[in-house]
């Protein structure tokens, strides 16, 4: 999604009641088990357990469930018979979706994800019909209520190898490309400058505005495709419309 509403749903799981962040909790634990599993325990040799640690403080999950969760990644006990794919498929108004899933039975999570697209409004489609409008970035968020200097913190991020970085309302969205990760985070570590969100994600080359019951709509089916266990993370080219 767009960085404006990106930043919106961040601040929404947030403020998320106890059942949903229960959710993102058993999500990130998961996560994290998998990445371990398959790329050890050490997070400065296994990018993909440093974005998982990383969404895991920015979520705020406590420490004993991130230990409990390397601790199942070290002993393969667990994950073990998960499968890893990627969903894609339409939502209302021809936006495009793609999903990350982790799934212990493909042949339910597809029955539930097709359920889902097709009770508000969209369709599950075939392997590469939306893919091809997204790319893989790394994106960091800034809160301007946490550093407001624009002139400085873009002078930081371009040295450190940023594509590009915009004002959003509340944040400051920086881009790159996935394997300049690790040096703006330093960067931005060693300026004292915490990030509301960092990750390496998958951003549409265009976004589709909507409004009024087609925006309802694909915010309620992304509501619930992260609601569903299977369903690791939620992409899509959907922004809402600016209403006066």
């Amino acid at each position: 999604m767009s960085g404006h509403s990106k930043w919106a749903n961040i601040k929404r799981k947030k403020g998320a009641n106890d059942a949903i962040r229960g959710k993102i909790t058993t999500k990130i634990g998961r996560e994290i088990t998998i990445a371990v599993r398959m790329g050890g325990g050490d997070p400065t040799g296994n990018m993909r357990l440093k974005l998982a640690l990383s969404k895991a403080k920015a979520n705020n999950i406590p420490k004993d469930n991130i230990n409990r969760a390397i601790q199942k990644g070290l002993g393969a006990t667990e994950g073990a018979g998960y499968e890893e794919l990627m969903y894609e498929g339409y939502g209302p108004g021809g936006t495009a979706v793609m999903l990350d899933i982790l799934t212990d039975n493909r042949n339910r999570t597809a029955a539930d994800v097709r359920h889902l697209f097709s009770k508000y409004g969209g369709n599950l489609g075939q392997d590469g019909c939306v893919a091809w409008m997204f790319k893989q970035k790394a994106v960091f968020l800034v809160d301007k209520e946490t550093f407001d200097d624009e002139d400085a913190l873009m002078e930081i991020v371009l040295d450190a190898g940023a594509e590009d970085m915009k004002s959003e309302d509340e944040v400051f969205e920086i881009t790159a490309e996935p394997d300049a990760f690790d040096a703006i985070e330093s960067a931005l570590a060693e300026k004292g400058i915490e990030t509301a969100s960092a990750e390496v994600t998958m951003v549409p080359d265009n976004t589709v505005k909507l409004a009024g019951k087609d925006a309802e709509k694909m915010q309620q089916l992304i509501d619930a495709l992260e609601d569903n266990d299977d369903v690791q993370n939620v992409y899509s080219n959907y922004e809402t419309e600016d209403e006066d």
